[in-house]
């Protein structure tokens, strides 16, 4: 029997994240909640959900990324990647601007990050993370420029909006 895309792309995350935390759960427990938002739009957004930090937070690489899931989805993991930079703002800066270029099938890296971005946010209210929900709140006029589409995820949209206004 053998396994599906996603299952393998979860196990490989949870192997590569390791003991990481997020928050005060594992690390998993963050991928989970963004490929649950992904899941409505396929089996593709769910494999990237899983594998969205991959390369930013651990040891893996985006060679290693492409050998096991193809060039599509490394591709949508490279896009989901910080960009080095001094600090968060300036990491972040760079990332839209990357994101702000996405067309055509690559698109799903967008639908993957609203997702991520959502997960934070539920996760930041649930906690009462108010520092956190400050940090999304001056970022999300910016993310949102560089990131949505019309029609792609739009109720996605719809929550962070409703969340960060």
């Amino acid at each position: 029997m053998t396994t599906s895309l996603p299952h393998q792309a979860r196990a490989f995350a949870v192997a590569a994240h390791g003991a990481q935390r997020y928050g005060e759960h594992p690390y998993v427990h963050h991928l989970d909640a963004v490929a649950a938002i992904a899941e409505p739009f396929g089996e593709a957004a769910v494999v990237a959900a899983y594998l969205h930090d991959t390369v930013e937070d651990t040891a893996a690489t985006l060679t290693e990324v492409t050998e096991q899931f193809g060039p599509e989805i490394a591709a949508c993991v490279s896009l989901l990647t910080d960009e080095p930079g001094a600090d968060r703002k300036e990491r972040k800066a760079k990332t839209y601007a990357k994101l702000a270029e996405v067309t055509g099938s690559l698109e799903l890296a967008l639908i993957v990050k609203a997702s991520d971005r959502l997960a934070n946010v539920r996760a930041s209210v649930k906690d009462r993370n108010e520092r956190m929900l400050r940090v999304y709140c001056s970022e999300h006029p910016t993310f949102r420029k560089a990131a949505y589409r019309p029609g792609l995820c739009d109720a996605l949209w719809a929550e962070l909006d409703a969340l960060l206004s």
